[in-house]
C-alpha cells in the first residue's frame, strides 16, 4: 500500500523554503538582481495585486537561498526529502514546468538516430524532446474507448511486442495517468522493460498526488520506473512552473540528466518556485493521506450530484472495463455536455461569463474539472449549481458545429497520422505551405497540437490523413486553441518539401 511518510526520513523539515523566509527575515540589502529589489522598485499596481510579501520572496536561487557560486546544498537537502515522499532513490526540482524534465530525458537518454519507444499521446514537450535529441520514436498507440474516443492506457502487452520488434531500443516513455485521467499498469510494464535493461520514462505531469493515497494508482518511479516527472503546480500546492523529476533504479540517475537540464532550464532559476516545491512536498508528506481522503470523498460527491443534471454525462472508470492494471483517478472530472446542445468551448465560455466557473479545459464535446487538495464542500457546491444553471438555460441551445463521432476527441485520429521520417528531419528540412484541405499524403513539417491536453494531432515526420484534415478542419471552425502551426487559423500548413522527403 501507498504510504505518505516513509520511514526513516524527517519529513517535518523544509530547507529550501526556511531559507528563503531566513534570508527574507535577515535583512539583507540586495545589490543584485531581480531589479525590483524586494518589490522597492515594482508598480504601485502590482504591489497592490500581490503584496510586498510576495515580491519580497522573488528572488534568484542563486541570489541569497544558496549562495551566489551555486553550490545548490540546501536544495540538495529539499530534493533528497522529496525522494523519500516520492518513494525514490532521488528527485531533483524543476521551475521550468514538466516540460523541461520530458525534454531532459531525451537529450540524456539517446543519441540522434537511436529509437524510443513512445506514447502517441505524448504531450508536445515529449515531441520537442525528439525533434531536439533526433531520437527516432516508434510510437506506442493507446487504446481508445470505443463510444467515446478517449485515449486510455497503453497495455504491457504492446510495450512487450514493440520491444520484441525493435530490441535496439534505447527506452520507452509513456503518458500516465492520461490527460483524462487513466493509468497504465506501470507495475507490469516496469517489470517487462527491467528484463530488457530498457529504461522506462513515465511523463506523470498529472499524477503528483498518487503515491500519498493509497486507492489512487502507484507512482511512476513507486511502480518501478527509472524516473518521471510529476507537476507539483498542476494538483498538488506549488506554484505555477513547479515541477519535480523522480529517478529510480541504476539505468538513467540524477547525474546522467543534470547536464541536459542545465542546457535547457533557465540560468535565473526562481527561488520562490522551487521553495513551493519544498513546502508542497512537506504538506503532502506529512498529511497527504488525510488531505487525499477528503479530496475524493468531494470528488465522488461531485460526481455523484452532477450525474442528476440532466444533460450532463459523467465519465466514469467504466471506461478502463476490461482493461486490466489500468487505473483511474476520480479527481479528474470529465464531463460530456453535447446533450445540451453545446460544445465543451460553449460550456466553458458560459460557465465562466455566468457562473464564475473555470474549468481545466474544454473540447468539441465537454469539459474536465479537476477537484483537488484546494476544495471545499463550498467550492464543489458552487461547481454543482454552475452546471445545474447551465442545463436550464442552455438545454434548447443548438450548437453551430456538428459533431461526427470519429471527430469526439483526438482518440483515433492519433492512430491515422503515420511517420514516414523522424520528427527532426522534418522540422528542421526546408518546408513549403500548402491548403490544409490540399495537404493528405503530404509530411508534415510542424507540430499541429490542440492545447489543452497538448497532444499533437500531426507531428513532425507524420503523413497528413484525411482523417487528420477533417478533424482539424472541425477544430478550427468550432473555436478550438491550436497549437504550433505557423499559421494559426489553419488555413495553410506546412509541409516536407519534396527534395527532403526523397532524402
Amino acid at each position: 500500500m501507498n504510504t505518505s511518510r516513509p520511514s526513516g526520513i524527517d519529513q517535518s523539515q523544509a530547507p529550501f523554503f526556511g531559507a528563503l523566509l531566513a534570508y527574507r527575515d535577515a535583512g539583507i540589502i540586495p545589490f543584485s538582481t531581480p531589479g525590483h529589489k524586494l518589490g522597492n522598485g515594482a508598480p504601485p499596481e502590482l504591489i497592490d495585486a500581490i503584496g510586498m510579501a510576495a515580491l519580497g520572496l522573488d528572488i534568484p536561487n542563486g541570489g541569497g537561498v544558496d549562495d551566489t557560486h551555486r553550490t545548490w546544498g540546501l536544495q540538495r537537502e529539499a530534493e533528497a526529502l522529496a525522494a523519500g515522499a516520492w518513494q525514490a532513490d532521488d528527485a531533483a526540482f524543476l521551475v521550468n514546468g514538466s516540460s523541461t524534465g520530458n525534454i531532459a530525458f531525451l537529450l540524456a537518454a539517446c543519441r540522434p538516430g537511436e529509437k524510443v519507444l513512445v506514447a502517441r499521446n505524448l504531450h508536445t514537450s515529449l515531441l520537442s524532446g525528439l525533434i531536439l535529441s533526433g531520437a527516432q520514436p516508434v510510437y506506442l498507440y493507446p487504446a481508445v474507448h470505443p463510444e467515446l474516443n478517449l485515449t486510455l492506457d497503453v497495455s504491457p502487452q504492446d510495450v512487450a511486442s514493440a520491444l520484441s520488434d525493435h530490441p535496439d531500443a534505447r527506452a520507452v516513455a509513456l503518458i500516465s495517468p492520461s490527460y483524462t485521467g487513466v493509468s497504465s499498469d506501470l507495475r507490469e510494464i516496469a517489470r517487462i522493460c527491467r528484463q530488457r535493461d530498457v529504461i522506462l520514462f513515465v511523463d506523470e505531469a498529472w499524477g503528483p498526488h498518487f503515491p500519498f493515497h493509497g486507492s489512487l494508482p502507484p507512482g511512476a518511479v513507486q511502480a518501478g520506473a527509472s524516473a518521471a516527472v510529476t507537476s507539483i503546480h498542476k494538483l498538488l500546492a506549488g506554484l505555477t512552473q513547479s515541477s519535480l523529476m523522480t529517478f529510480g533504479g541504476e539505468l538513467l540517475g540524477r547525474d546522467d540528466v543534470a547536464p541536459a537540464v542545465s542546457l535547457i532550464e533557465t540560468t535565473s532559476p526562481s527561488a520562490l518556485i522551487a521553495a513551493s516545491i519544498d513546502a508542497a512536498r512537506r504538506q503532502m508528506a506529512l498529511n497527504g493521506r488525510a488531505l487525499l481522503d477528503r479530496t475524493i470523498q468531494l470528488a465522488m460527491t461531485a460526481r455523484s450530484r452532477l450525474r442528476s443534471v440532466p444533460g450532463i454525462r459523467v465519465i466514469d472508470e467504466s471506461v478502463i472495463s476490461g482493461r486490466p492494471g489500468a487505473g483511474f483517478d476520480p479527481t479528474r472530472i470529465l464531463l460530456d455536455v453535447e446533450d445540451l446542445g453545446l460544445t465543451g468551448f460553449e460550456a466553458e465560455a458560459l460557465l465562466r461569463k455566468h457562473a464564475r466557473i473555470g474549468v481545466e479545459m474544454s473540447d468539441l464535446t465537454g469539459v474536465i474539472v479537476h477537484i483537488t487538495i484546494g476544495d471545499s464542500r463550498e467550492s464543489v457546491e458552487h461547481l454543482v449549481r454552475g452546471f445545474d444553471w447551465l442545463a436550464r438555460t442552455q438545454s434548447s441551445a443548438r450548437s453551430s458545429v456538428v459533431i461526427d463521432s470519429q471527430l469526439r476527441s483526438s482518440g483515433s485520429v492519433i492512430y491515422s497520422a503515420r511517420p514516414a521520417i523522424s520528427p527532426r528531419e522534418a522540422a528542421l528540412g526546408r518546408s513549403r505551405a500548402v491548403p490544409l484541405q490540399d495537404a493528405a499524403g503530404e509530411i508534415s513539417a510542424e507540430i499541429i497540437t490542440p492545447y489543452p491536453p497538448g497532444i499533437p494531432v500531426v507531428a513532425p515526420g507524420d503523413v497528413f490523413s484525411p482523417e487528420c484534415i477533417d478533424y482539424l478542419e472541425a477544430a478550427r471552425s468550432s473555436g478550438m486553441y491550436i497549437s504550433g502551426p505557423g499559421d494559426p487559423f489553419l488555413a495553410t500548413v506546412l509541409v516536407v518539401s519534396s527534395d527532403d522527403k526523397a532524402g
